[in-house]
């Protein structure tokens, strides 16, 4: 089987971590870490649920990787993960020796591996990652605009109901 076809497979399966946060009300991002061919972890947001800043799918699933594997060291994994990481996720990557990150949709406002910064791939910091982006790029990007839509059409609709009731009052 092609790399291609695998990390389709394993986005695929990041994507599924995402249909959860989403579920819960959480941004749509999710994380898969492989290691040996296998998942072995596997993360979606939590920020609300947990009220926790650092509770991001990547961090969570290599957290969890971390603990599977009895190290800190993840130079043989590979991480699979629906958005581009924000910068506290890249330098976590680094720091975890992570080997190989795949991401499905960039992220121009926050996106640390590539669009704003290329922390991954930085000569200056003491462990570089192979990087592959674009992975299931519009699944990713899609999941995430529907998240964000269906949001703006809740505040929206809810507003209006506001100004309703405010003309009902008077």
């Amino acid at each position: 089987m092609s790399r291609k076809n695998i990390d389709n497979i394993f986005m695929m399966q990041a994507l599924e971590e995402a249909e959860k946060a989403k579920a819960e009300g959480e941004v749509p991002v999710g994380a898969v870490v492989v290691y040996e061919g296998e998942i072995i972890a596997r993360g979606f947001n939590r920020r609300e649920t947990w009220q926790d800043p650092t509770a991001h799918a990547e961090l969570i699933a290599v957290r969890r990787a971390a603990q599977v594997l009895g190290s800190w060291r993840l130079q043989e994994c590979t991480v699979y993960v629906t958005l581009e990481p924000c910068p506290m996720c890249a330098g976590m990557l680094v720091n975890a020796r992570v080997g190989r990150v795949v991401f499905g949709a960039r992220d121009p406002k926050a996106g640390a591996m590539r669009s704003l910064f290329a922390m991954g791939e930085d000569p200056r910091l003491n462990h570089s990652i192979e990087v592959k982006e674009g992975v299931l790029s519009a699944a990713s990007g899609r999941v995430l605009s529907e998240f964000f839509r269906s949001i703006r059409e809740k505040r929206k609709a809810s507003a209006s109901q506001d100004d309703s009731s405010n003309e009902d009052a008077s």
